[in-house]
């Protein structure tokens, strides 16, 4: 097996047991491992550290596989989705719904790999080299460990070419087709797995719409990013007076009134705006439109670190439009799914956009991804959604 040596220091964060190696870190490589292929790890002292998946083209050169003399095979995997899915038995045992995420990444000790389960398919995202290269392993190794034939992959990321990986999507088990319905929290969704954002639906939002759905009872409800609908038909569900859903795309509106009448709600109040945000945000602000509780759910502004100062500026304006557009009394429930932005910064972020509104807001509750999406004690950066609710004076 090649191998790989890394420089005085630079062995901490592996004995650790955090799973990123980056290229920065690397003394020496011994061999010429191809992309996605075993590599042993060692310190700068010749110590052996583990195995990992080795890039020939992302910063993150090497992924721990393990840390432990091991072989890496089929039932390697086979056991660690074994795990996996024992971690969320109780989560599921809790929510009883019919739709879950299975494998998340590094927090399950597989670097790249993300699963979610939508009734009895699977939806698959391959985003490093290492996951690639044992594709076939891993496939064999989910049907074993779940049961479940039918195995839809959705590697249509561009975070793929960081890994030297073309963009991929079909079917890799089974028969897959392009709709289903789920069930969350009670309510009916159907859920485009073939042609929509990330494997389908926001599964990492499902504790948030149970959380926001609360403070919606008699309210008028403004949904931003709303996409397929899951805020406004939690809100529905919980009585809301009048709900206004604002996305850019056709679909993802036309996908959301298929769910408004899916699950029997009344047209009468519902008011669905397809534009972009921000120009709709304005309109609103300048009408001098008024709301009770205001859900901003923006896509991802700063997948990186590299794009926080840009991504900073973009929540700063639409989280200072929502404290504008709200009531006195009214309730800010706003996110960010960007990794490379912190707890801190978010939270500065829309201190400032308050101040800026000229609002006086206090935290009611301080929100995160869903137990289904755990996050590693070794792995921090698995903590990417954060979201604030908060109640303006």
């Amino acid at each position: 097996m090649n191998k790989v040596f890394l420089k005085p220091g630079k062995d901490k964060a592996v004995i650790r047991h955090h799973p990123w190696i980056f290229s920065g870190a690397i003394n020496s490589v011994e061999g010429n491992p191809a992309n996605g292929s075993l590599v042993e790890v060692y310190g700068s002292d010749k110590a052996f550290l583990g195995i990992g998946a080795y890039s020939q083209y992302s910063q993150i050169r090497v992924r721990m596989w393990t840390f432990e003399k091991e072989e890496i095979n089929l039932d390697f995997f086979q056991k660690r989705i074994s795990l996996a899915i024992i971690r969320r038995q109780s989560v599921q045992e809790m929510y009883q719904d019919s739709a879950w995420r299975l494998i998340h990444a590094e927090s399950d000790q597989l670097p790249g790999l993300i699963v979610d389960q939508y009734n009895d398919i699977l939806v698959v995202q391959i985003l490093s080299s290492g996951i690639e290269y044992y594709k076939r392993e891993i496939t064999e190794a989910l049907i074993r460990a779940t049961g479940i034939q039918n195995i839809y992959e959705r590697s249509d990321l561009d975070v793929r070419k960081l890994e030297g990986l073309e963009e991929h999507s079909g079917v890799l088990s089974g028969i897959v087709p392009a709709e289903i319905e789920i069930t969350e929290g009670g309510f009916r969704f159907i859920v485009n797995l073939v042609n929509s954002q990330k494997t389908g639906f926001y599964l990492d939002q499902r504790i948030n719409r149970r959380i926001s759905a609360n403070y919606c009872k008699n309210k008028e409800v403004l949904n931003v990013f709303s996409f397929s609908g899951g805020f406004s038909i939690y809100a529905a569900g919980f009585s809301a007076k009048k709900i206004v859903s604002v996305d850019s795309s056709q679909e993802a509106i036309d996908l959301a009134k298929r769910n408004h009448g899916l699950n029997k709600f009344s047209e009468e109040n519902n008011e669905w705006i397809i534009a972009d945000a921000f120009k709709a945000l304005r309109k609103m602000r300048d009408q001098d439109r008024k709301f009770d509780v205001v859900i901003l759910d923006p896509p991802k502004f700063a997948p990186t670190v590299a794009h926080v100062e840009k991504a900073a500026r973009a929540y700063k304006d639409i989280n200072l439009l929502g404290f504008k557009l709200l009531n006195p009394g009214g309730i800010l429930i706003t996110f960010s799914c960007s990794g490379g932005l912190s707890d801190a910064l978010f939270q500065k972020i829309v201190a400032d956009a308050a101040l800026d509104a000229g609002a006086y807001a206090i935290i009611l509750e301080k929100l995160s991804q869903g137990p289904d999406h755990p996050v590693s004690l070794n792995f921090p950066e698995g903590a990417y959604l954060k979201g604030l609710i908060c109640l303006k004076n």
